[in-house]
């Protein structure tokens, strides 16, 4: 048994079909298969059942999950160790933001971190607040980055200036031209907003509560997944939204959306980690920079990888 064939076992476990898991691993599917079937072999016990051209787990294979999940975690601790020990010479971090924070503010400190840090290798996937504090919860995130408020006791928060809800419409909204609203005038409109579980969506509610309103009193004509999908039914006409100025500027710049007066206050993001975790040289250099950009950006670079000594057979 190798960590390549858990690696091999997970991915397909995950997927249910040998050529997806094979896209992911970037392997062929004849690969794959003969991994699966060597660690089968190898414990001496079916993982999966072959139904027609469908797979699925056994019990044992179901059985096999986690614990393969969790040598798989164990070699991945043992590795970030081993890289910190080179001096920030080399590793790697996962990271999941959430979409307004990977599209619009997330790019510009990576690429610093990059000029830095050269050999640290970054991964970066998207989600909502939501689904950003469960993958730091669960270990597959080594940073998470979010807007929203998120409450666990094993996640520590570093916070940041972040950005400014603001309200829009399309420029022709019958809205577009009042001088003056209130937050009990937002019940009159119709709203394309972000999905539960969003930060953007989290912060515009708790502003609604903090001045005695419910938001299930909102007319939500559309929830959908993304901000620019949000931004493009808004300036079709659909209704209005409260979103981050960040992804309204664009909009605003070019007319088609109008800010309406109806202000709310700046918020910050948040760095998540897991309280309990080792905390890497690289996800500390990372949260450094986050906290003190200006700083970092003039730090000397990290020493160069110096050519390793190839091994001897």
């Amino acid at each position: 048994m190798t960590l390549e064939q858990l690696r091999v076992f997970v991915a397909v476990a995950r997927a249910l079909h040998m050529t997806r898991a094979a896209a992911q691993l970037h392997m062929t599917q004849s690969a794959v298969s003969a991994s699966v079937a060597a660690l089968e072999a190898s414990c001496g016990v079916a993982l999966f059942h072959r139904v027609g051209r469908r797979i699925e787990l056994t019990e044992a294979g179901r059985a096999f999950v986690p614990e393969a999940d969790a040598v798989l975690a164990r070699a991945a601790a043992a590795e970030t160790v081993l890289a910190d020990l080179s001096g920030l010479r080399r590793g790697r971090l996962a990271l999941q933001a959430s979409q307004t924070i990977a599209n619009y503010w997330l790019g510009p400190l990576l690429n610093r971190f990059h000029q830095l840090y050269p050999d640290i290798a970054l991964s970066v996937v998207i989600g909502n607040t939501t689904q950003v504090a469960a993958a730091v919860r669960e270990g597959t995130a080594d940073l998470g980055f979010v807007e929203g408020e998120v409450e666990e006791p094993l996640l520590a928060r570093t916070a940041v200036p972040g950005d400014r809800l603001v309200l829009v419409t399309a420029a022709g909204h019958p809205f577009a031209a009042r001088r003056a609203l209130t937050p009990a005038d937002l019940f009159e409109l119709p709203f394309v907003l972000r999905e539960p579980g969003s930060g953007t969506r989290q912060v515009f509610e708790d502003a609604l509560r903090a001045s005695g309103l419910d938001p299930a009193g909102l007319k939500v004509v559309l929830e959908l997944p993304s901000n620019e999908a949000v931004i493009s039914a808004v300036a079709a006409g659909a209704g209005a939204t409260v979103i981050s100025d960040l992804v309204a500027a664009a909009g605003l710049a070019t007319g088609t959306l109008r800010q309406l007066p109806l202000g709310f206050p700046a918020r910050r993001f948040y760095a998540l980690r897991h309280a309990d975790r080792y905390h890497s040289r690289a996800a500390q250099a990372l949260t450094a920079l986050m906290q003190a950009p200006e700083a970092a950006r003039a730090a000397p670079a990290a020493p160069t990888s110096r050519p390793r000594p190839r091994a001897r057979r």
